[in-house]
């Protein structure tokens, strides 16, 4: 027959390791409560982790394109501020238009009218956002319109190149009185106008790029979430205001001035148009961005749902597992001490 020693002191280090196992397990309980799932999902769901890692992998790309969707909003909003806001301008330039006036203190009322319209518009389109230029195109890193009549401004330059070459003086000479209706209606349509409508508006004018930002605003969804400062409105505006803050200043005629007032009159309503038809195209962007978003909400909460089913845990289970352990612990506390203060030396 074998005989086997027990020690007070194996007694003791077994319970120790007890104690050691029950700590482990009151952490990993406290974590199920807090986080009401499972403490190590693996071993709780075996085969079917992978399809708790698939939904939590999806709810973190949704919940991404809803704050991405966020942002777009904001961006489509401030868009849309400041296309109003030009709208509004270029409303009172025409109104200004309409009345005209030849003037002396007319003329002046009117250039300046011009001269608002035209830094209210370059100041608009060079509106930023979150450090990017919101009328830049896909450029949002550049200011997209350059300042009339800036130190160095090249539309500036080009306008007053092309004066001189059609007329054979500057804008500023005496010799402008003689300029005919006919020869200003000339000069504004064949060569002016081509100076916004072709390729000299993105030399002289324009940094932005006529290709707008795309955005990804679903899953199988995408929309033009920016507009360019180069659309034809803006154009139409540009030249407008820039004709009547430049050209005033020339000692034209009655005729010259009407002529000029007229052109730059229709293309001042054609532009309140085109914008207008712009912001209704932002307003339809919106619209489905706020759509898109809410769709996108209603499939997390519904893989957050089926996420909790599959990887939750039941809370009072989980508060009494604990409640248990604690329970255990302050047992093996207690016997631990106990033990401890055995000693053969009470019995002697």
């Amino acid at each position: 027959m074998k005989i086997s020693f027990v020690s007070s002191q194996a007694i003791s280090k077994a319970l120790s390791y007890q104690l050691m196992r029950l700590q482990s397990d009151l952490a990993k309980a406290q974590t199920e409560v807090t986080s009401g799932k499972f403490n190590d999902v693996g071993v709780a769901l075996g085969a079917r982790t992978g399809q708790a890692v698939a939904l939590n992998r999806d709810i973190d790309r949704l919940s991404g394109m809803i704050d991405t969707n966020s942002l777009i909003a904001t961006r489509l909003d401030a868009t849309q501020e400041a296309l109003s806001r030009i709208t509004s301008e270029a409303e009172t330039f025409l109104s200004a238009l309409t009345v005209g006036g030849s003037g002396d203190t007319e003329r002046q009322i009117l250039q300046a009218n011009g001269n608002n319209a035209l830094e209210t518009l370059t100041s608009v389109l060079n509106t930023s956002l979150n450090g990017e230029y919101i009328f830049a195109g896909v450029n949002t890193d550049v200011k997209p319109i350059n300042a009339y009549g800036a130190d160095g401004a090249p539309n500036k330059a080009a306008f007053d190149a092309a004066f001189l070459a059609h007329f054979g003086f500057a804008q500023t000479d005496a010799a402008a009185e003689t300029i005919t209706a006919d020869q200003m209606t000339e000069f504004l349509d064949n060569i002016v106008e081509p100076m916004f409508t072709g390729p000299e508006w993105e030399a002289n004018w324009s940094n932005a790029t006529g290709e707008t930002i795309t955005s990804r605003i679903a899953l199988n969804e995408t929309a033009e979430t920016s507009v360019s400062a180069n659309t034809q409105g803006m154009r139409k505006l540009a030249m407008a205001t820039s004709l009547i803050a430049d050209l005033l200043n020339t000692p034209l005629n009655a005729n010259a001035q009407t002529a000029l007032v007229e052109k730059t009159r229709t293309l001042v309503a054609e532009a309140i148009s085109d914008i207008q038809n712009v912001q209704a195209k932002v307003g339809l962007v919106q619209t489905r961005v706020s759509n898109a978003s809410d769709r996108l909400s209603m499939q997390v909460d519904i893989m957050t749902t089926n996420l909790g089913d599959l990887q939750g845990v039941d809370p009072y289970e989980a508060s009494t597992r604990v409640n248990n352990l604690l329970a255990q612990i302050e047992t093996s506390y207690a016997l631990t001490a106990r033990i401890q203060k055995l000693s053969l030396l009470d019995y002697l």
